[in-house]
């Protein structure tokens, strides 16, 4: 197991990679009461495990990363008598934890929580640094907060259960985390590509805690996203409007975004020809998208309602190469001229 301390403001939140869910009482808070959000799917397959506190069950998919979840969750708090020295925990993937932690900043003015993560793209992403939150008005993350996890569980076993296509839509992520800070964790993928696709259990290890420490530095550093922790949006800015557009998976939206950001960094950072081969050649081995039949003029009409827009600019992330990225702040009236 490989265990890190992540230290945001006054706040600690421990990641374990490679701890087993079925030592969750070793992390757990004593003396509260414990309440559990997750979805179908985790039910199914670890259900009986978790039968032993109250489960708030939660829809699957973006669709249900909603305000009209938010409440439901909260109801059934209430219901539960839950109060602030209750402990949430979120047992699931990215929406999970996402709206599991939004409930729990907000519930009371807020309660303690922590994860147990239990897909790839969670793993090495969504359930790390603090973010929290849910969709509104068909745009993603428009409504949420910073609040950090007591913990988060890595179980890297449960990716086992995983259907194909969800498995494969968390290497974007990995992608990304490589591709602006770590020339040699992308190399390790492009050489080690068959094993993590076939979900050999090393490899995914090395890969899952390679992604959490590039992560954890950069939150360490910009917790509330004022200044480096911008870096993290690669292929995000062009992708969450993809994603809005066509309803692909988060992975996949995200790997069409950096791929359109890797284009504009030719010539906006000096981002080589070369390089941006390498980065089409290994998204396309990993079978995700690196082109979109979203119309231009619908992303960037999208794209303008992201949260990284400021007055008239927007923070675009582009490579100046492979493991070197660079946070450029790009007027609107440039991007409308280019669509």
């Amino acid at each position: 197991m490989y265990s890190l301390t992540i230290h945001a403001g006054s706040v600690e939140s421990q990641v374990a990679v490679g701890e087993s869910y079925r030592h969750l009482s070793k992390y757990l808070p004593a003396g509260r009461q414990v309440i559990v959000i997750t979805d179908a799917s985790i039910l199914k397959h670890y259900g009986d495990f978790f039968s032993a506190w109250p489960i708030i069950e939660i829809g699957m998919g973006e669709k249900n990363k909603t305000l009209d979840t938010l409440a439901h969750i909260c109801n059934r708090l209430l219901e539960y008598n839950a109060d602030r020295n209750s402990f949430i925990l979120a047992v699931g993937g990215g929406i999970v934890c996402d709206v599991a932690g939004f409930a729990a900043s907000v519930y009371m003015r807020g309660v303690p929580f922590g994860f147990i993560s239990t897909t790839l793209l969670s793993q090495v992403d969504a359930s790390v640094g603090g973010k929290n939150g849910v969709n509104f008005g068909g745009y993603k993350n428009m409504i949420g907060t910073f609040r950090q996890p007591q913990f988060v569980l890595c179980d890297t076993a449960m990716i086992k259960t995983l259907p194909e296509r969800e498995f494969i839509s968390g290497f974007a992520e990995i992608v990304k985390a490589a591709a602006i800070c770590d020339a040699g964790l992308f190399g390790y993928l492009e050489r080690n590509i068959d094993q993590a696709i076939a979900r050999n259990r090393e490899v995914i290890r090395h890969l899952v805690v390679k992604s959490i420490k590039i992560k954890a530095a950069i939150v360490e550093q910009d917790e509330r996203e004022k200044g480096e922790r911008r870096i993290l949006n690669f292929g995000h800015t062009f992708g969450h409007a993809v994603e809005a557009l066509t309803g692909i998976t988060h992975g996949e939206a995200v790997s069409v975004g950096m791929m359109m950001a890797a284009r504009r960094s030719v010539a906006g950072s000096g981002f080589p020809e070369s390089q941006l081969e390498r980065l089409e050649h290994l998204l396309t081995k990993l079978g995700l998208p690196v082109t979109t039949e979203a119309r231009p003029e619908d992303i960037l009409r999208t794209l303008l309602k992201d949260k990284k827009r400021e007055s008239d600019a927007i923070y675009m992330v582009l490579l100046h190469e492979i493991g070197k990225a660079v946070i450029c702040k790009t007027p609107i009236e440039e991007l409308e001229n280019e669509g």
